[in-house]
Order: C-alpha cells, then structure tokens, then sequence
C-alpha cells in the first residue's frame, strides 16, 4: 500500500469505519467485529502511530504487508510475527536453510568455551566434526561457535536437517563457509567414502560441517572404528563459569554486576549453580538476575521465578488438588491459557470439567455404583475411572521398573526419540510371565485376545508380542502348544499375522518345537488361503528365514501365486522377505534362486524380475561379482538386461542404476563396477538399453559417472559401428569421463 494514497482525513470524511486487518469496504456480515476509536487505540497502545493536529492517533496496519512505498512522516514501526508469541515468544532455529546472522550472534553471547573446544577445534579442521551430548547440554551453540571460529568469523553459515541424504548432498550455496547438521537419518548411513567425498566437497568450497548427535556410546564407537574419525562429546562448562560469561554478556558493566551479585546470598547463588544445571537452565537464572533492575533480585522471589524448580513442586501441586474437581480442571486450563483474561480460563476450565464427565472426580458421591444393602445406598468410595488416580512414578515403583534415559530410534520413514520401560533386575518380564502363563491357566485366553487385538497400523509392536507369543508355546508344551499361534496366523489383521511370524520364529529356536513350526509353514504354503501364506511369507523375512536361508526360499516359491486380488499382500510380503534374506548376508543363496526362477515360465519368473531391482541398493556385493568377474557375474549382466529390454519393469530398474551412477561419482570401486556391467550392456544395444543410455547421457548432473560410456556407444549405434562396443575407441577412451 502506498503511503500518498491513504488519508486519515479523507477515511474520517467518508465515514469508513477503521477495520483491523482488512479493507476499511469489508461488510460487517462477515462475521468480523468493528472497532470503534477508543478500540483502536486501545488495541495498538504502545505504538506512536500518526498524529494529526487534532491530536487523534492513526496506525497503518498491514501484516505482511510492505507500507513503506511512499513518503510517510511521523513514527513508523514494523512488527513481524505472530503476535501471539508475545514477548516471551520462543526463538526460532534454522534446522534447514540459513542460519541467521542474529542466531549466531546469539549463540556466541555469554558463550563460556569448554575444556574440549580446542581438540573440537584440530579435529573440525579435517573438514567435519561430529559432536555428541544429551540434549540440552548446548551441542548447538557450541557447534555454532566452533563454525565461526574455524571460518575467520565468517556469519555465511547455514543448516541441514537430518533427513539430508549427505551421500547425495554437495555445497550449492557459493560463500558458506560453515553447515551445521542435526541429527543423522539412518537409512542413509555413512561409509568411509562418503567421508572421504565429503571432505573433498568441503575442501574445494572452503567450508567445514558439524554433525550434531546424541549421546550414544554405540554410535561414538561405530563412528570410530568404521569412519576413522574422532567424535568429540559435548561437556558443558562448570554451571558457575556459564552463570559468569552469560552474566558478563547481559550485564557488560563490573559495576552493575557486583551490585546485582551483592543483593544475592552467595550461599543462595551456590545453592542454585548444582553441577547437574543444563546450561539452558543456568542461562534463565542469569535472564532472571540481570532483568531484576538497580535493585537487583529479591533472594525470596528468584526461587518462585525458575522454571527447573518447577518440575519438583509439580506432583505436590496435583496430589493437593486430588478431591477438587474444579481445582483440577482450573490448573489444567490455567497451564494451556496462561497470559489469558480470567474470564477464558475459567470458561475453559468449566468446559473441561463438563467434558471430563466425572473424571476428575477422585470418590463416587454417595450412593453412586453400588447398593449398600437394605434399600440404601453405599457409602462414598473411590472413582475407578480418577485420570489422576496413579502416577507413572508410582507405577514404576509398584512393578519395580524405571524409565531409561531417551534413545533415538529409527522408523521406515523418520526417527523418533523413545523413553523406554525396563525392569530393574535383569530377564525379569519373561521370568512374570512365564510364571503367570503356567500357573493360572484361564489368563492365557485373555492374553491371547487382548494381544491380537492391538490396535496399531504398523509393526512397531508386531515384534515383541510376537516374542512373547513364541516364549509361551514353549512355556505350554503338548501337541496343542502352537494352538494360539495358529490362530493369529489366520487372522484378517496383518499385525496379528506379522506377530505369528515372529513368534513362530522364536518358537523355532526350541529345538523341540522347531519340526512343528517347519511343518505348520510347509504345509500353509501350499494351501490355497493367502492369509497364512503371507504369515508363512513374514516369517521367511524374520530371523528364522535367515538362519534357514535354502528352506525359506522355498517357502517363499511355494507362497507366491501372482499379484491379482487379495494375491498382492502375500506377493508385496514375499518380496519384502526375499530383501531382507539379501540383506542379512544371504546374496548367494538369494541371488542363485532369483536367476533360476527368471529362467522358468509363469509366476515365478515375473517375482524375480519383479524383486531383482529392489537387490541392486545392496551394491557391495554386487561390486563384487562384476569386479571379479565372480560366479553371477554373466547372470547379473543379464538380468540387467532382461529388465531393461521388458517394458513392464523398466522404470523398476533404470531407478536403481541410475542412483549407482550418482554414487559413484565419489566411490571409485562402485564406478569400476558401474563401467564394466555399462561395457557389457553395451554389447547388445537394444531398446531398453538405448532407453537407458539416453537417460544417462541427458541427465543434468555434471559428475554422473558413466556418462562417457553411454555416449560413446550412442554415437557407434547412430553411426552403425559394428559390435561389440569398445571402450578405448579413439574418439573417446575411458580417460575422457566429463565430457
């Protein structure tokens, strides 16, 4: 909006009432409210706005909005934001993207450098620096401070998410000279040679890269020994020596601070300052000091201040409010709505208390539930369905458990952090319920029922109800000990299949029982109902599958009846298991049966074409073959072939190539593979392969490995040179691999 084009004087004459947020002609019937000028003033109180002679105030509101077009006298402010975020609006990091000049300056204000700093310092100049620590213990304001120190000050910095594929990632952003990425994503794991590309990156664009991750002292190890780097843990500073640079930095006059520490308690300040503060929680206590003005802070109301104070008054503060209803709901709204007029909270803590229906009620009001016999009514009692009835602490202390320290784990899609429950003694879940399952005999039914009708959508807790269910076939015995078993492999719910599969396979690892289990999936896979030949399937797919690799591929054969109808679910699981029986270590055995179904006629022909693509991301082994000219080297080339020449399952196999040219881009023993299997394919150019090789030669990707071998052998087929294809023709050997 151009500033010359709006009047207050002229929206004054027309009589155009002055809307908030919205054009001054927006009807009333849509439901927004018309300010009057008090209400207007009152609104924007604080800010000077535009005052005309008769002394009322004006303020151009325009969220989002660019105002400053033309020639405006008189105070002007800009305020970008939600509003709702207040002053005590939560700041916000860049975990994708540029990493703000104000976030750097920020993380380096009040920074107290640790003991470690230095060595993180020597080691972040081989090009990365992974830096471990528990969250909160400043990973990201230390790693903010170590890029802009190695970087001559430089505030071109800029963050990756985890979900970052860094064996794809190259520096796109000419000047950074710094990215900091949080976190790993762990279907991209990182190998010495993406390392070794990495730093080739970072060198030839002058920047370096932190790898924030937790705390795990598996994951330091294995980045020790498979990557050859030197993790460095982040180890906060003493709380006191925090408390100090913060302090420092909020308050720069020694004057100002020795009258603000004088007014505290040394004893009160050492008392607050324990070793275990995070360095988040020593920063609010320094926010809370330094905002106190000249007078400095009252010692009896800093404690009130402190939100890590607040989690031990906590429990104390519900189990006070345990028989007021009202009470309980009025905390709970006050917690959601705080800041908010009184009016709402108590509005909304009466809808809380209406919508809880009794909930929040710890007795039963008399009478209600129960008859006390003669005709009157029982006596008040407790309210089985109280939401606050048991505490989680006091659960844990009950069955004698505790909550582990968070973990981070990985999901078919994304990570997550879990905080999981475990017994304190040792093997103490089997040891309940063995005992419970053989010695009260009617609990097994409810058990079974109650475990398959979890109600989840994936196979989160397929894996340990599917353990407990083989644990119990052993712990039963008789001819009737897979019974419950059986029962779920039938089931209409994939998870009730998924958790037979596993317990299947843990029942298998009973010597005893494992001639039942291999009876019992022979006999499935052969019958025609496709529910338990897709259990038969998962189980091929678990760890009974690959320490009986030859006999699981021949389940998997017997299981797979096509793709059409219900038939999908069993051929999806079958393929799923022959990738995982791959990747556990199998390739041979693996690899030797697909190429003998390939060979044949019917169904199993189309399953290995079908699965042979979803193999090639697995490409060490397949390194291997085409490098050592190994026993499937011919049947790897052929296959390729065949995949490519069938239009059915192009697309399926171009996808995976293509990633191996990318990747060996940086991998040198991958583009000796990749160049031997394109020479080969080259030797029979049909469409497919042309197919292939024009996608190759096309593709935007300046260091694509294999381009010259797929140029090359367009040029002999458009010029009719004969085959077989040479890859040292004089008008383009191997040396020349970036044209």
């Amino acid at each position: 909006m151009n500033a010359d084009q709006w009047s207050p004087a002229g929206a004054e004459a027309e009589g155009e009432p002055r809307l908030r947020g919205g054009s001054p002609h927006r009807e009333a019937a849509s439901g927004e409210d018309d300010f009057g000028p008090e209400d207007f003033d009152e609104d924007f109180d604080g800010l000077s706005g535009v005052r005309t002679p008769g002394g009322r105030r004006y303020v151009i509101y325009a969220p989002h909005g660019n105002i400053n077009t033309g020639s405006v006298h008189g105070d002007q402010h800009v305020r970008n934001g939600d509003s709702a975020a207040g002053q005590g609006g939560r700041r916000v990091e860049a975990h994708e993207g540029p990493i703000s000049p104000l976030e750097i300056l920020d993380a380096r204000a009040g920074f107290a450098e640790p003991d470690w700093f230095p060595a993180a310092l020597r080691e972040l100049g081989t090009g990365i620096l992974f830096l471990t620590g528990e969250p909160g213990t400043g990973r990201r304001t230390a790693a903010l401070n170590l890029l802009y120190r190695h970087s001559g000050h430089s505030m071109d910095l800029r963050a990756l998410d985890s979900d970052e594929d860094l064996s794809l990632w190259r520096p796109t952003h000419a000047g950074t000279r710094g990215y900091l990425v949080y976190g790993l994503f762990p279907h991209y794991p990182l190998g010495p040679a993406v390392i070794a590309n990495l730093r080739r990156l970072l060198t030839e664009a002058d920047a370096r890269m932190v790898i924030v991750l937790p705390d795990d002292p598996e994951l330091v190890r294995g980045l020790s020994r498979d990557l050859h780097v030197s993790p460095v843990r982040c180890v906060p500073p003493r709380p006191r020596a925090v408390f100090d640079a913060r302090l420092e930095a909020a308050v720069p006059g020694a004057a100002q601070r020795a009258r603000l520490l004088a007014r505290l308690d040394a004893g009160l300040l050492e008392e607050l300052l324990t070793p275990e503060l995070l360095p988040a929680q020593v920063a609010e206590l320094v926010t809370a000091v330094s905002e106190a003005g000249e007078d400095g802070p009252d010692p009896a109301g800093l404690r009130q201040r402190l939100s890590f104070l607040a989690e031990g008054e906590a429990p104390d503060l519900l189990k006070n409010l345990h028989d007021d209803a009202d009470g309980l709901a009025f905390l709970l709204a006050t917690c959601v709505f705080e800041g908010l007029d009184h009016r709402i909270v108590r509005e909304e803590a009466e809808r809380l208390l209406t919508l809880a229906d009794g909930r929040l009620d710890s007795v039963l009001p008399e009478g209600e539930g129960q008859d006390g016999g003669h005709g009157r009514p029982g006596p008040p009692r407790p309210n089985p369905r109280f939401m606050f009835r048991r505490s989680l602490d006091d659960l844990l202390r009950t069955v004698r458990a505790q909550c582990a320290p968070s973990e981070i784990r990985a999901g078919s899609r994304y990570s997550y952090a879990v905080e999981p429950v475990r017994f304190t003694r040792h093997r103490q879940a089997e040891t309940v319920l063995r005992h419970v399952w053989r010695q009260y005999g009617q609990l097994s039914g409810l058990l079974t029922e109650w475990l398959d009708n979890v109600p989840v959508r994936d196979t989160e807790l397929a894996e340990p109800v599917g353990r407990f269910m083989g644990m119990a076939a052993g712990w039963g015995g008789g001819r009737r000990a897979l019974r419950h078993i059986h029962e779920l492999a039938g089931s209409d719910h994939t998870r009730s299949r998924r958790t037979a599969a596993y317990a299947l396979g843990i029942a298998a690892e009973d010597p005893v029982l494992a001639s039942e289990v291999k009876h019992h999936l022979t006999t499935w896979s052969g019958q025609a109902g496709w529910r338990r030949r897709s259990t038969v399937a998962y189980a091929c797919g678990t760890d009974f599958g690959a320490s009986r690799p030859d006999p699981a591929m021949s389940l998997l054969r017997r299981s797979y009846r096509g793709d059409d109808g219900d038939e999908r679910q069993v051929a999806a699981a079958v393929r799923q298991a022959l990738e995982d029986l791959f990747a556990a270590g199998n390739q041979p055995t693996v690899f030797r049966r697909i190429a003998e179904w390939a060979d044949r006629s019917g169904p199993e022909a189309k399953l290995a074409l079908r699965t042979f693509p979803a193999l090639l991301p697995q490409s060490s082994w397949f390194e291997e073959q085409l490098l050592n000219a190994g026993e499937f080297t011919e049947k790897v080339v052929d296959l390729v072939r065949r995949s490519l020449n069938d239009d059915r399952h192009f697309d399926g196999i171009r996808d995976p190539l293509l990633g191996w040219c990318r990747t060996a881009a940086w991998n040198e023993r991958l583009r000796a593979a990749l160049e031997t299997l394109l020479i080969a394919l080259a030797q029979e150019m049909r469409h497919g392969v042309l197919r292939l090789f024009v996608e190759i030669d096309r593709d935007d990707n300046p260091e694509l490995a294999g381009r010259h071998i797929a140029h090359h052998a367009l040029e002999a087929w458009r010029a009719g040179e004969p085959q077989p294809f040479n890859p040292t023709h004089p008008h383009g050997g191997s040396d020349d691999r970036r044209e």
